[in-house]
C-alpha cells in the first residue's frame, strides 16, 4: 500500500478513536476506564499519520516522476470500514442481545456476605446485579424492609416483560445481561429497549432463564417510570 494511503488510514483510525472519546460513544463498547487508553492511542496514531504523510510527500518530491509505482488502487478499499465506523457508530447492546443470552448471575457465583442497605435512604438505589445477587445468594435477607430503586431497559421473555442491563467485564464482546422479573401491575405500553426506573420491594418469587436455566429474581413493583437512556448503558 502507498504510504500516503497508510497515512490516511492511520489518521482516520486515530481521529475516530479521539471522536469516540470526545463524544462519549466509546462507552457503547468498553468500560469507562478505557478512556485513558483510547485518548493516548488516538493521539499516537494521528502523530504517526502526520509523520508518515510528510515522509510520503517528501519521497514523491524527490522521485523522478512524482508518482507511486505498482500499488493497486483496490488498497484504498481498506478505508471503507474505517469511514463506516466514523459515519455509523453502532449503539450499545440492548434487548435483542439480552433476549438471546443467558443471565450472568449464575456465572458470578457471588455468595459472599452483603452489607446492610441504608435505613435513611428511601428508596435505596442499587444496581440490577446487586439486587439479583442479594435476592438469589442471600435469599433477600438484606433487601427485606427496604423500598428498592432499579434502572434498566425492558426486554421480553415470551410475553413477559423483564428489566435488564448488560454487564461487561472489559468490553461489549463479553457482555452478558442481568435480568429481573416483575410481580404486580405494570403499564401496558412497555416497549423493548425502553429505559425505566422501577421502585418496588423484594419478593421471594423466582423464575428460570429460558436460555441457560439460571435463576431470575423478581421485584414487587410499586411504580415504573420512563427515563432517558443513560450515557453509560452498561454495568
Amino acid at each position: 500500500m502507498r504510504r500516503d494511503a497508510q497515512a490516511v488510514i492511520l489518521l482516520l483510525v486515530g481521529g475516530g478513536m479521539l471522536r469516540l472519546a470526545w463524544t462519549g460513544d466509546y462507552l457503547n463498547y468498553v468500560k469507562p476506564y478505557a478512556f485513558w487508553l483510547i485518548v493516548p492511542a488516538g493521539v499516537i496514531l494521528v502523530a504517526v499519520a502526520a509523520i508518515t504523510g510528510l515522509s510520503a510527500w517528501q519521497a514523491r518530491r524527490e522521485s523522478d516522476d512524482g508518482h507511486g509505482h505498482g500499488e493497486p488502487r483496490v488498497a484504498w478499499l481498506l478505508l471503507a470500514p474505517v469511514v463506516g465506523m466514523l459515519l455509523v457508530a453502532p449503539d450499545a447492546l440492548g434487548s435483542y442481545e439480552a433476549e438471546r443470552t443467558g443471565t450472568v448471575v449464575g456465572a458470578e457465583e457471588n455468595r459472599s456476605s452483603y452489607p446492610e442497605l441504608p435505613d435513611d435512604v428511601d428508596p435505596v438505589p442499587i444496581t440490577l446485579l446487586d439486587y439479583a445477587a442479594r435476592a438469589i445468594f442471600d435469599e433477600g435477607q438484606t433487601l427485606e424492609g427496604h423500598r428498592i430503586q432499579l434502572r434498566g431497559f425492558i426486554l421480553y421473555e415470551g410475553d413477559e416483560p423483564q428489566l435488564a442491563r448488560m454487564v461487561v467485564a472489559c468490553c461489549a464482546a463479553d457482555a452478558r445481561p442481568v435480568k429481573i422479573g416483575f410481580e404486580g401491575d405494570l403499564p401496558a405500553n412497555l416497549e423493548p429497549d425502553q429505559w425505566v426506573e422501577v421502585v418496588g420491594e423484594y419478593t421471594p418469587r423466582q423464575g428460570r432463564d429460558e436460555i441457560n436455566g439460571e435463576l431470575v429474581p423478581y421485584i414487587e413493583v410499586e411504580s415504573v417510570t420512563p427515563i432517558p437512556t443513560p450515557d453509560n448503558e452498561y454495568q
